[in-house]
């Protein structure tokens, strides 16, 4: 039996590297014989770089950057001088894995860090940047990374706003910088695999601001702030970016780098299944299963990330899908309906989620395990 594995990591819990040992030593309880082919996967969130870089030859730089807070951080980026593009991790420099729970804060937080690591690489002599988002710490649009790179954004007496996202409704005018913003021919891509606009219900602040420290009122001003921000970009630079799905993408980051650096946007999931030959390697081998999963599955897996990548691959080859998770919130019925096999849950309900993070390794192999006896091979 051959089986394809691309899952994601377990956020806090497991690496994706992890998460396909423990699929691998599941299905092995059961059937020995069985044959993996293991590919990389990414949403183009943290863990973005090392994905790459697994099937990709990268010199890893660093840089002295600024944290979510302003404090200085190490932060690495891919480098490959030969093609003379770069690989700069949003997590890295404005990621929530820097600040401690209590420092969580939206409003405070900042992206100035992730432009200072674009201008480290466009200094290494880059002429195309990938920048991963995911895992922000951050709500503030983008003004940080663009404050870095040489924007200045005003207040009503005409002084520089430090750009944060309790700053945004502050902001009365966008001054750009006097000469080039990016070296010409640059070209800049925003890698994610979310559709939320910039604000509104489905935005930036309402959908992720809470885990990133912020309560009902502080998700409020966010919002407007996202709101009136979108409307001086559309004033002071004639663009018009708010409402474009994935806008919202990394506390509206992936707006920001449009709006103010002119980036394009690319599918973490669908650039990776390219790097990695995923979907030639469907064709190309008899395929049985393909394991995929994340720590949590929830409606925006739905949407453009890598489940629903996978199972669009798979499913005009006809080849069944199983996916594993930590948690899920997504109906079940909406799983089945785009081709999904079975889904496997991985959490101990009896268990609280310190628990079960801490032992997600055993818990993925016996849940696999338990399956593979039951069901594998596929129709038995």
């Amino acid at each position: 039996m051959h089986i394809v594995l691309i899952p994601d990591k377990f956020k806090g819990s497991l690496t994706a590297a992890q998460v396909r040992e423990a699929l691998m030593a599941g299905v092995r309880t059961h059937l020995p014989e069985a044959r993996f082919t293991a590919f990389e996967a990414s949403d183009g969130g943290d863990g973005f770089l090392d994905a790459v870089a697994a099937v990709r030859p990268l010199q890893r730089l660093e840089a002295t950057v600024s944290d979510p807070l302003g404090r200085p951080v190490k932060a690495a980026f891919g480098w490959d001088p030969e093609q003379g593009e770069a690989f700069v991790e949003m997590a890295a420099a404005s990621g929530l894995v820097l600040l401690s729970e209590a420092e969580r804060d939206a409003m405070r937080t900042h992206t100035r860090g992730t432009g200072e690591l674009i201008r480290a690489a466009l200094d290494a002599g880059a002429h195309t940047v990938y920048v991963g988002l995911g895992g922000s710490a951050t709500s503030d649009g983008g003004t940080g990374l663009a404050a870095a790179l040489g924007y200045a954004f005003l207040d009503a007496s005409g002084k520089t706003v430090e750009p944060c996202g309790g700053n945004l409704s502050r902001m009365v005018a966008i001054r750009p910088p006097e000469g080039p913003v990016l070296p010409e021919g640059t070209r800049i891509f925003a890698v994610n695999d979310v559709s939320n606009p910039l604000w509104g219900p489905n935005g930036a602040a309402r959908v992720y601001a809470p885990q990133k420290g912020a309560g009902p009122e502080q998700v409020r001003l966010l919002d407007a702030g996202l709101r009136h921000l979108d409307a001086l970009v559309q004033r002071d630079l004639g663009s018009d970016q708010g409402k474009l799905a994935g806008a919202g993408a990394a506390g509206g980051t992936a707006f920001g780098l449009r709006a103010f650096l002119g980036a394009e946007f690319l599918s973490g999931t669908h650039y990776l299944f390219r790097i990695t030959g995923f979907a030639e390697h469907l064709t190309a081998a008899p395929v049985d299963l393909i394991l995929t999963g994340e720590g949590k599955i929830d409606g925006q897996s739905l949407q453009g990330k890598l489940l629903d990548g996978v199972l669009q691959e798979a499913a005009p080859r006809g080849i069944p899908v199983v996916a594993v998770c930590g948690a899920c919130d997504a109906p079940l019925e909406d799983l089945k309906a785009l081709g999904l096999k079975d889904l496997l849950v991985t959490a101990d309900p009896g268990r609280d989620l310190a628990w079960n993070m801490a032992h997600g390794f055993e818990q993925v192999q016996r849940t696999m395990a338990a399956y593979a006896s039951r069901h594998l091979p596929i129709g038995s």
